[in-house]
């Protein structure tokens, strides 16, 4: 069967809560992205797909005001990203931004209730009402009993949904989820993926997901993919 033919993905729309146009980004002689675009609404969940190396995290991390591209521009919310300053941009990250990526990154030395409260903290929430609003997070993601446990001591599964707590719990606009499943066997990624859209659809979050798994994409509004550092839709 000849596969369906992928076309260029369209310009970003002028409403969109969070575009990348015309993005090119590369690292020493190696180009990640060129000339790939992308529009995600408020409250949509989109995920972006292609193999490895296609280019898809280096998207994500310009969209997320991680990395700067060489060309093109990033909008949030109207507002062009590269017109912050650093500190501007961190704390878009800690407020308007969430985050859950592949090995779920929690910090090792604090426990999980600490971990998810973290965000709260670095906003200047004292540490009270910022564990309390943890707490509620971990118990609405089935893993209250790991609060007084370190990372190491909680198993994949229970560690992704602490790091996805710890994504929601600023009430993000947008979630960015790079390979959120990646380290975990099906039935942990699944349950991480439906409590993921779940918390989204109530908060009202946007989620870029990036995967290279159709079963993921299954779970978003809509597909992009990234194929030789271009945006291509299905």
């Amino acid at each position: 069967m000849t596969a369906p033919a992928l076309a260029p993905q369209p310009t970003p729309s002028a409403t969109a809560l969070l575009s990348g146009t015309g993005l090119a980004k590369a690292f020493g002689a190696t180009t990640a992205l060129h000339d790939a675009s992308l529009s995600i609404e408020a409250g949509e969940l989109v995920a972006v797909m292609g193999a490895s190396g296609s280019g898809k995290s280096t998207l994500l991390h310009c969209l997320a005001g991680i990395v700067e591209p060489d060309a093109g521009s990033v909008t949030y919310q109207g507002s062009r990203l590269s017109e912050l300053t650093d500190a501007g941009r961190s704390a878009l990250r800690r407020s308007d931004f969430g985050f859950l990526f592949q090995f779920g990154q929690l910090v090792p030395e604090l426990t999980c209730l600490e971990n998810v409260a973290l965000p709260l903290r670095l906003n200047g929430l004292r540490r009270r009402p910022a564990e309390q609003l943890a707490r509620e997070w971990l118990e609405r993601l089935e893993v209250s009993g790991s609060a007084g446990r370190r990372p190491s001591d909680v198993s994949g599964g229970e560690g992704q949904r602490v790091a996805l707590a710890r994504a929601l719990v600023t009430g993000p606009q947008v979630v960015f989820a790079d390979e959120p499943t990646g380290a975990l066997d099906s039935l942990n990624g699944e349950r991480v993926l439906r409590l993921l859209r779940a918390a989204a659809r109530e908060s009202g979050a946007a989620v870029v997901l990036v995967t290279h798994e159709a079963r993921v994409a299954a779970y978003a509004d809509r597909e992009v993919v990234v194929r030789d550092g271009r945006t291509l839709t299905r």
